[in-house]
């Protein structure tokens, strides 16, 4: 039995309960406090009609609503607050309720506090998706049963009474959901830290603080799995409360996942294991051999190396992940929705041999785009950009040009829409050329998600 959770059931009941956002990870939350007897009031600013699904699914429960712009007006004498990770913390109802005694907590938060199962927890500003892919199919792969959630996957509190203690739990964690984030991850990993998510963060000092609550509430039995290549997360190894691995690319580190002679080791003590080389990896670019060696490195004491070795020669990549789309007269279409920062960019352009079509731009999340220009003068024989970003992405390109005078050749394209960006690119390609979708910019100016972007760009590239 799992005494926690049970003792927070009977918790629960008693108290005034708010949820704050209708989406994705809270409505499988509200029907979960519902089936236990919850009286939930759910807060939305959209309006009624635009939820309208998620309502339906929520019927015959105890739930009231405060929708629309006004609906934090309700927000009033509650006793335990969960929030959808977008919402800051220290807006001024939350703030007021917090000093009135209540908590402020998360789907996420919860699930990490009961969760009887070993937790791997994942963030980064890049990799986060493939890492956590891979640390769940190679814990699979070995025979553990596992779940997979957080970003990717399905939200886990409502089905949390399924999930043992044998079990292995693999949660991508997003600086949204750390940033309240007070409970336990047994093995932490943290890919990487570049500027990202500005627009929400009120400082790149701020970001990093809600990354490293990934670790921060682990103990001395638990594991941190850092980037040593990055001097960010290098830094964190000081901070970490229990052992420390690191991983490697370009240095020799004594404990932890390195590339030695073309192969992924792993090092402990005089002992070296070889794991897998390097290009025998499925999925191509030196970010994915990154991804390999921090999963390698996370589930070094639960797997063999051939099950790590055995996803890498198998495993095709996650979707909107440099994913091959179709080849249409001898030009291939990848999309790379996912790519909502200029690192990530940069890295998936790198990935390909010979110089793409790039297809860029989008909401703006007050990033730098300055590194980019060298990588689209050397990497990119024509630019295709629409959105928020496009300045800022020409730009970077020009600063390059007057720098060291390459990329002058180069022809830049604007346009208003996919469709539009598509037939550009798809006009100025000729038979062996690549054409990628990698924003280097978020969704939001035209799109819900990356995923729909993905999705819309796919369905362009079918109907070619």
């Amino acid at each position: 039995m799992n005494e926690k959770l049970e003792q927070f059931k009977k918790d629960i009941v008693k108290k005034r309960v708010a949820v704050l956002g209708i989406g994705i990870s809270n409505t499988p939350l509200i029907k979960y406090l519902g089936r236990l007897g919850v009286e939930v009031t759910a807060f939305d600013k959209a309006e009624k009609e635009e939820l309208e699904p998620a309502l339906r699914s929520l019927e015959g429960l105890k739930v009231e609503y405060s929708l629309g712009p006004d609906y934090l007006e309700k927000l009033w004498c509650f006793d335990v607050i969960f929030k959808t990770p977008k919402i800051r913390f220290d807006i001024p109802e939350l703030l007021r309720e917090a000093k009135a005694g209540a908590e402020i907590t998360s789907e996420m938060e919860v699930f990490c506090r009961l969760c009887p199962a070993r937790i791997f927890g994942v963030t980064g500003s890049d990799g986060k998706t493939t890492t956590t892919t891979l640390i769940y199919k190679i814990l699979e792969h070995s025979g553990y049963r596992c779940w997979l959630g957080g970003n990717i996957g399905t939200p886990l509190l409502d089905r949390i009474d399924e999930i043992s203690g044998s079990d292995m739990v693999v949660l991508e964690l997003s600086s949204f959901q750390l940033h309240t984030m007070r409970s336990r991850i047994n093995t932490a990993v943290v890919t990487n830290l570049s500027p990202n998510h500005l627009d929400v963060h009120k400082s790149m000092q701020e970001y990093i603080e809600a990354k490293k609550n990934i670790f921060l509430y682990q103990n001395e039995n638990d594991t941190l799995v850092l980037n040593y290549d990055n001097a960010i997360t290098r830094s964190f190894a000081a901070e970490g409360p229990g052992r420390v691995i690191m991983f490697s690319r370009t240095n020799d580190v004594d404990e932890g996942v390195v590339l030695a002679g073309g192969r992924i080791v792993y090092r402990h003590g005089s002992r070296e294991l070889d794991i897998v080389a390097a290009d025998e990896i499925k999925i191509p670019g030196v970010h994915n051999v990154e991804n390999y060696m921090a999963a390698a490195a996370a589930t070094a004491d639960f797997v063999k190396p051939t099950d790590v070795r055995a996803v890498a020669v198998s495993f095709g990549g996650v979707e909107h992940r440099s994913e091959h789309v179709r080849t249409v007269n001898g030009i291939s279409f990848f999309n790379d929705s996912i790519g909502s920062s200029p690192t990530r960019t940069m890295a998936t352009i790198r990935a390909f041999r010979d110089r793409v079509i790039l297809i860029a731009g989008g909401y703006d999340k007050h990033l730098s785009y300055d590194e980019m220009g060298e990588v689209l003068a050397e990497r990119v024989k024509c630019l295709v950009l629409f959105g928020q970003t496009s300045d800022k992405i020409e730009s970077a390109l020009e600063a390059e040009v007057q720098r060291s005078g390459r990329g002058a050749d180069i022809p830049v394209f604007r346009c208003a829409s996919m469709e539009e960006a598509v037939k550009i690119a798809y006009e100025n390609a000729v038979p062996g050329d690549v054409v990628l979708l990698s924003p280097a910019s978020a969704s939001f100016d035209h799109y819900k998600n990356f995923e729909e972007r993905g999705n819309h760009f796919k369905k362009i590239v079918g109907e070619l």
